[in-house]
């Protein structure tokens, strides 16, 4: 199985690290590894500078949006194997696994421009689904992100992702700029 790889925080996801181990789609012991919430004083004594929120300030649980992700896929994967088409939810699960895996931060909904901010840069998520041969992705330029996140969903539902800086990316004819998530089919 191909491991995801998610390197715009400077943190490359490899073999071992407990993601995609043993079976999970992310593993228990690599969740609590991430939460980092107790201290000697206990869980009361950690306060938090600002409450996370996502969409239109509803807040959720990042467990409770790991296992919608894992519901999601197993859907999308036996939908494929009943009818041979795809769910057609690819963007949706895209921006999922940023908020899980890279801290996405989405804004609320039908914000033009860029889909949420990752490390206080906006952020726009393009997925690239298992119909694709390509490894490529267009974005308009007139968008006001500062970066683009690439997620690949490849046919076995294994996902990977790539964070460029805008200035990284190629214009094609001033209306559109091109990323690509690894070498190969553009």
């Amino acid at each position: 199985m191909t491991q995801p790889r998610c390197s715009m925080t400077g943190v490359e996801i490899k073999p071992g690290d407990g993601v995609w181990d043993d079976g999970e789609w992310i593993s228990w012991e690599w969740i609590n590894s991430q939460l980092d919430i107790e201290s000697e004083e206990g869980p009361e004594s950690v306060e938090s500078v600002e409450p996370y929120q996502s969409r239109e300030g509803f807040p959720f649980s990042v467990l409770k949006q790991i296992e919608i992700f894992q519901d999601l896929v197993g859907c999308a994967q036996r939908h494929f194997e009943n009818t041979g088409r795809y769910l057609q939810i690819w963007g949706e699960l895209g921006e999922i696994y940023a908020e899980i895996r890279c801290g996405l931060r989405r804004h609320g909904t039908n914000k033009a421009g860029s889909d949420g901010t990752i490390a206080g840069k906006l952020v726009e998520v393009k997925t690239i689904s298992p119909e694709k041969t390509t490894n490529r992705v267009l974005v308009k330029s007139q968008g006001d992100f500062e970066q683009l996140l690439i997620v690949r969903i490849n046919q076995d539902f294994e996902f990977s992702a790539k964070l460029f800086d805008r200035s990284e990316l190629k214009g094609i004819g001033g209306k559109f700029l091109k990323g690509c998530i690894e070498d190969g089919p553009e």
